[in-house]
């Protein structure tokens, strides 16, 4: 007989199958964007980058590095209890993110054809790295005995419309923090062995190297479009998307500490350590960084993390659902300023520092 406290059940569209997991403001989002604008795009100022970039993208340096191996034929019935929750939603977020990534490159391949044949093939490279990431952890999640219907997500999930630059700014940010995801998994697995509970982790010091071309390449496409970031309202926007990423993935990991636990990291000091490198990495393109070593910024973000826990506890009541909104608005209202007053916490003016070697 199966015991339900050790392994959590999952609601399933049909066996085997997971039903997504909810849309929320904190989940992985679809996009979609002003295809006939990217296209018209004037790439010529950085041309000669792009097309180095292309070519390390047709190298496919990891076309052989996401095969399955011995390590996985087993079962994992002993990750169990709350940790296999953990690992499970791990693997869904992350499949959930790559596939988004894909459906937007793709289809920026397949409108920019014959119009910017080099953005059109570099987008059609990166969706296949995309869908290459996604596949592998999908059958990942089958180690778990589920899988992810990705036709029925690409019809059920909405999508959010950004023009072309928010689109630069929001998956530059996206795969350079990737990347630092990563690799300090990685390395903190490669000098904790004994935490590496599961081998998918053995595949991401090659898998962050395609995060962070995709991130090269956008960093070379805003370079190719100065008018991205150097006006004024290129600050404001590049504060808005580093706040949102950082503070998205923030909130998210340290509600999901249970997955860092198992691995032997603290969620809050990993996250820290990775807001640090993208918040650094991020200054050799935008114009400004955040002020991450201003205690401020943490002690807002923990209020929010205790706001969001008095949300899940009115979530989880009996109360009826109209007046659980009531009670919600309050913390909703809350989280909302301290995210205004995190954004106009001063930020750090780089663009002295652009071309400099560190």
């Amino acid at each position: 007989m199966v015991d339900s406290l050790k392994k959590p059940s999952f609601e399933e569209l049909r066996p085997g199958i997971k039903v997504p997991a909810k849309e929320t403001i904190l989940t992985p989002r679809f996009y979609t964007t002003d295809f006939d604008a990217v296209a018209e795009m004037d790439i010529s100022v950085n041309e000669d980058e792009l097309q180095a970039i292309l070519e390390e993208f047709r190298v496919d340096y990891n076309r052989h590095h996401f095969v399955r191996d011995a390590e996985f034929e087993q079962s994992w019935d002993h990750i169990d209890g709350e940790t296999r929750k953990v690992f499970v939603e791990f693997l869904e977020r992350s499949c959930t993110a790559e596939f988004s990534g894909f459906l937007l490159y793709k289809e920026l391949s397949r409108k920019l054809k014959g119009k910017n044949p080099t953005l059109a093939e570099c987008f059609e490279l990166m969706s296949r790295d995309e869908a290459r990431h996604a596949g592998f952890l999908n059958k990942a999640l089958s180690d778990f005995n589920l899988q992810l219907d990705l036709g029925f997500l690409t019809k059920s999930r909405s999508y959010t419309f950004f023009q072309p630059k928010f689109i630069f700014y929001a998956t530059y940010l996206s795969e350079k923090i990737g990347y630092w995801r990563y690799i300090m998994i990685y390395r903190h697995l490669e000098s904790h062995p004994e935490n590496r509970v599961y081998p998918i982790f053995r595949f991401f010091e090659n898998w962050c190297q395609d995060e962070n071309r995709h991130g090269d390449f956008f960093d070379a496409i805003m370079r190719a479009q100065p008018q991205f970031l150097n006006d004024w309202k290129a600050r404001l926007w590049c504060r808005f998307f580093l706040l949102s990423v950082f503070g998205t993935m923030y909130l998210n990991d340290v509600q999901r500490s249970g997955f860092y636990e198992a691995l032997g990291l603290d969620a809050r000091e990993y996250d820290k350590g990775v807001i640090e490198k993208t918040n650094e990495t991020a200054a050799r393109v935008f114009p400004i960084m955040l002020d991450v070593a201003n205690p401020e910024f943490y002690d807002r973000l923990e209020v929010c993390v205790g706001n969001n826990e008095k949300l899940t506890q009115i979530a989880r009541s009996n109360v009826p659902k109209p007046l659980q909104l009531v009670q919600k608005l309050p913390y909703y209202l809350a989280n909302g300023w301290q995210f205004v007053k995190l954004y106009f916490m001063k930020p750090i003016d780089v663009v002295h520092t652009h071309g400099v070697v560190r």
